[in-house]
């Protein structure tokens, strides 16, 4: 039996499906968004999936309809409180983990983490979470409350065969060092395949109009058709379109990216293949539901690395308890 795993603010499932495969019991997931948790239920059908504000739940819930002890809670509270490319977000660092009602779902994570008491915790969220000493310093307090030393292991998902960019922290109380592979995969290396292709799921093409046809046409790789201003005060490209031969940009929850020699946007799976999901893992809800689960996701390939590194741990820790 693998080590029964809880997946917190569990979007459509990319941390899952990494722990999945290398073995982790996966038995109950928590996510408040309607669209994510049919995707999840759907994928994960042997799973429980509560669809519920993390508020609204104990300890003691959890426990309920697990039915047994917790050894691992994974999980990605909201970024949007602490990421630059939030133009709403709080001026004083601080005041987003405490003061911002989003950010303060990351207290509620350390809540449960110290009601469950797992073994190991493992927390992704973007790397401004901690990107002032008084962010990082709050955020090794409150786990020091609880009784766990934290560690920020930092890692790009492209060192481990995402063929994007995502550079994401991972906060849990053990060092995560996963091998970091030489070959780095291409946006054609990923999507080449997909074209026209229709006995794969979410692969439909997105309809434009003669004028958005036009404004694409004109785009070289690497350019972009329009750019928002983030909290930071720096402009961030929106709708690239991608260089076939290089590692595609983040994918973030608000992306559209643009083929690399079609004038058109990608499609939910194209654009999931650069977050490296299985092509076997369907997305439900509107359109734009569906591209915000891949943005939001752990990308596949940075999740399994890091399920493989750990559970060598885990056991570890698990067998020299007393």
């Amino acid at each position: 039996m693998g080590l029964i795993t809880v997946d917190l603010f569990s979007g459509a499932g990319g941390f899952s499906i990494g722990f999945k495969r290398v073995g982790f019991d996966i038995r109950l997931a928590i996510d408040i968004n309607h669209a994510a948790t049919r995707t999840y239920s759907t994928n994960f059908p042997e799973v429980t999936v509560i669809e519920d504000d993390i508020r609204n739940i104990t300890g003691k819930d959890i426990e309920y309809f697990v039915g047994k002890k917790i050894d691992v809670v994974i999980g990605s509270p909201p970024c949007e409180p602490y990421t630059g490319a939030n133009p709403l977000r709080m001026r004083e660092p601080l005041d987003r983990l405490y003061l911002d009602e989003d950010g303060q779902l990351t207290l509620e994570y350390i809540r449960l983490v110290d009601e469950l008491r797992p073994k190991v915790f493992v927390m992704e969220n973007v790397p401004s979470i901690i990107g002032t000493e008084s962010l990082k310093s709050a955020i090794e307090y409150e786990f020091h409350k609880i009784g766990y030393k934290v560690f920020f292991n930092f890692l790009n998902a492209e060192d481990y065969g995402n063929p994007s960019k995502r550079t994401r922290v991972f906060i849990s109380n053990i060092k995560i060092n996963p091998p970091k592979i030489k070959h780095k995969r291409t946006v054609w290396d990923a999507i080449s395949d997909l074209q026209e292709r229709t006995d794969i799921p979410n692969n439909e093409i997105q309809d434009l109009s003669e004028e958005k046809i036009k404004e694409i046409s004109k785009l070289d790789f690497g350019d972009y058709l329009t750019m928002f201003r983030g909290s930071s005060g720096k402009n961030i490209p929106l709708y690239i379109r991608l260089n076939p031969y290089d590692i595609a940009p983040t994918v973030l929850g608000n992306s559209r990216f643009i083929h690399p020699f079609e004038n058109r946007f990608l499609t939910v799976r194209e654009q999931a293949r650069l977050m490296s999901y299985p092509d076997d893992h369907i997305f439900l809800g509107s359109k734009e539901e569906q591209y915000n689960q891949v943005g939001e996701a752990v990308p596949v390939a940075l999740s399994t690395a890091i399920a493989r590194e750990i559970m060598g741990k885990v056991y570890g820790i698990i067998n020299s308890a007393p």
